[in-house]
């Protein structure tokens, strides 16, 4: 089983014990055709490098996202192929980089980005007020996985930088846990601050 028939999953590891049940490394293939789209938590049997590329997929938020108005018009929404050959390319620079497993090298900045506190806002007696809650380990990885994506179209806006590259950069950043360049660990620990401070 290698994903874009390159890269082997056989040896992957994943060391966070809460998070194996939810990454799945069962199936090789990066397109699903939306055969689990339907079933309740069908998103856990598919390949964590397809969920990467769907949530690539999207067409931006249209709003500030970390001082950004990110709106692609529509260039990457739905264009499934493109998004798959730019995650590709991107695997391609991270084994050069790194000389590891892309899928490894991912899997790994997924442990490193994914928050284990939230807040959320609970109302008692018409006053509203935010507290801290466990993170399931779902919402863990959909948390992750977004923010590198986000990153990654964040860093390619209006910029020479192709998609495949930014989003290398952003794995190889969150892999080895470098605080100053890594978007998503940033979100991370922005999340975390405001859970510990909402005790």
């Amino acid at each position: 089983m290698k994903v874009f028939g390159k890269y082997d999953l056989e040896s992957v590891e994943i060391r966070d014990p809460s998070l194996r049940t939810v990454i799945s490394l069962e199936n090789s293939r990066v397109h699903s055709f939306g055969r689990h789209s339907k079933r309740p938590l069908g998103k856990m049997n598919i390949n964590v490098v397809e969920r990467l590329v769907n949530k690539l997929m999207r067409g931006g938020t249209g709003e500030k996202t970390s001082g950004k108005v990110i709106r692609t018009r529509g260039r990457l929404q739905g264009k499934k192929l493109r998004v798959m050959k730019s995650v590709e390319e991107a695997f391609e620079i991270i084994e050069k980089r790194t000389k590891k497993n892309p899928v490894q090298v991912l899997v790994d900045a997924l442990e490193n980005s994914a928050p284990r506190e939230d807040v959320t806002r609970v109302a008692y007696g018409g006053v509203s007020y935010q507290i801290a809650v466990d993170v399931s380990a779902t919402r863990r990885i959909d948390l992750a996985l977004r923010n590198m994506a986000l990153s990654a179209l964040m860093r390619t806006f209006n910029k020479p930088t192709s998609l495949g590259q930014s989003l290398a950069q952003e794995i190889i950043y969150t892999a080895d846990k470098d605080v100053q360049n890594s978007y998503a660990i940033k979100k991370r620990d922005e999340v975390e601050r405001m859970a510990r401070s909402a005790r």
